[in-house]
């Protein structure tokens, strides 16, 4: 059976990251053709956010951006290039590459990170130059397609994280994030630690879920993490989960719509609307600082939208109008003139 969420795990170390030698870039932001005033400044930076204790995605983010600043200026040492340059850089790679807005914002907070905290420099953050922010619904699952995505797998790994993913719309560095100790069976809730924007919250535990993650947990027998990889005690790797939701999606026949993990999220949330559940609560479920992002899903539920009635067809079954011959004058006449009788 699978421990209860209060089951102490202390042997366990607390990280799953090796700490890197002292010194040592990250993997993804050492780069051959950097100046060393650029390795400098993208080490002093890596510091200074773990110090601070951003979550490695953001560390990983904001080092990839400032490595390419870097790059593309490259005669320019980091401290010296001005607003000027990042505003040209905005737009060469708006230009060049179609950069949509969340890459230019990324770049522009990445830069203005590296200003304000680590060079210790004014820089103001040019929002006038995004791409103007466009509104587009996510994709959603109908319950049909969930059935056949779910009787797709193969494994009873592939079923666990499938119903895990659908039954708590988690994100995906969650799901890899997940110890054992935060299956709490006893309260019926899965405990998600440091999400998005380093938050904990709770989220539902599905009683079929937990019967399938027992299943799997007495067959796999993970260490500490829920999902591992190779390395036991070691989380499963982001990109591993997700190739493996992308083949039961295949097997699903559904790949070619563009499903993927974050869809399992939108219909989780979407499907809770649509079951009565409000608003406010599929806020807190889902782990979101605004309303106003769970909001959107209001405008995906299907059973509200189906029980509404036009009210051309209210009026047509109330009260039918008589058939005119567009090209009779006479016959509209008539009509305009029973209207005022």
């Amino acid at each position: 059976m699978l421990p209860d969420g209060n089951t102490a795990w202390t042997q366990q170390p607390a990280s799953n990251e090796k700490p890197n030698k002292k010194g040592a870039l990250p993997q993804d932001v050492r780069h051959e053709s950097l100046s060393q005033p650029a390795l400098l400044a993208l080490k002093k930076t890596a510091e200074v956010m773990r110090l601070g204790h951003y979550s490695t995605n953001s560390v990983q983010n904001y080092l990839r951006e400032l490595r390419y600043i870097f790059d593309y200026f490259n005669d320019t040492k980091p401290s010296c290039i001005s607003q000027q340059q990042i505003e040209d850089y905005l737009i060469y790679i708006k230009d060049t590459f179609n950069a949509q807005r969340d890459k230019c914002r990324m770049v522009a907070q990445a830069w203005s990170f590296f200003c304000k905290k680590v060079i210790k420099k004014p820089f103001l953050v040019p929002n006038t130059i995004y791409p103007r922010k466009t509104f587009s619904l996510p994709n959603v699952m109908s319950q049909e397609e969930v059935s056949l995505f779910l009787n797709s797998c193969t494994s009873i790994k592939q079923l666990a994280m499938a119903q895990l993913f659908y039954s708590t719309g988690i994100r995906l560095a969650e799901c890899c994030n997940l110890k054992i100790e935060d299956i709490d069976s006893t309260h019926m809730r899965i405990k998600i630690r440091q999400g998005k924007g380093s938050r904990d919250r709770f989220t539902l535990l599905s009683v079929h879920t937990l019967k399938t993650l027992r299943s799997y947990y007495a067959e796999h027998r993970t260490k500490t993490y829920l999902f591992e990889g190779q390395t036991p005690g070691k989380p499963m790797h982001q990109r591993s989960v997700q190739h493996a939701l992308e083949l039961i999606f295949t097997q699903a026949g559904l790949r070619s719509k563009g499903y993927n993990t974050h869809t399992l999220r939108h219909s989780f949330a979407t499907h809770l609307l649509d079951n009565g559940s409000d608003i406010h609560t599929i806020k807190e479920l889902l782990g979101h600082s605004k309303i106003e992002t769970t909001m959107v899903y209001l405008h995906l539920q299907s059973r509200k939208r189906a029980a509404i009635i036009s009210p051309l067809d209210s009026l047509l079954n109330g009260h039918p109008l008589e058939t005119i011959p567009f090209n009779n004058k006479k016959s509209v006449q008539r009509s305009i003139e029973s209207l005022h009788a």
